[in-house]
């Protein structure tokens, strides 16, 4: 059985969102340790402040992020994971909104707009999600496909 087998994820189109969020997420990561370019791309308003060493950082953090999200992929029922991967999407948020409005290295575009719709759309369906997941008492989330 492989791991992306949706019988792992509990029930929902949240679980596998956050498992497509994931497999971004890690493509992202490979990006920014290949090159410089799409990096530069999402920082348009200063791409001359993108280095090596910006570039790897941010590939790290994104696969961190990436890390707990495909956990809580399949283990949604689990509040502190759930947690954790709220506060994912308003790390980024936050990052990417103070990139923008305070540092001035985004300009308004796919760089921006991307990764704060998803963090955006997934902080709204996280949260309205919350006890339907974490409730223990509700056998239909911790139920496999």
């Amino acid at each position: 059985m492989s791991i992306l087998s949706s019988s792992l994820i509990p029930t929902g189109a949240l679980p596998k969102w956050m498992l497509l969020v994931a497999i971004i997420a890690v493509a992202n990561t490979i990006q920014n340790l290949i090159t410089l370019e799409l990096t530069k791309r999402v920082y348009n308003a200063r791409p001359e402040e993108v280095t090596s060493l910006s570039s790897r950082t941010f590939a790290i953090w994104t696969f961190t992020s990436g890390v707990v999200r495909f956990y809580a992929a399949y283990n949604l029922n689990n509040k502190a994971i759930y947690q954790i991967t709220l506060w994912t999407y308003i790390i980024a948020i936050t990052h990417f909104l103070s990139e923008y409005f305070v540092f001035g290295t985004l300009n308004i575009g796919p760089g921006l707009a991307a990764p704060v719709c998803v963090a955006t759309i997934s902080l709204i369906w996280m949260t309205a999600q919350y006890d339907y997941y974490t409730n223990t008492n509700n056998n239909v989330a911790t139920k496999k496909e």
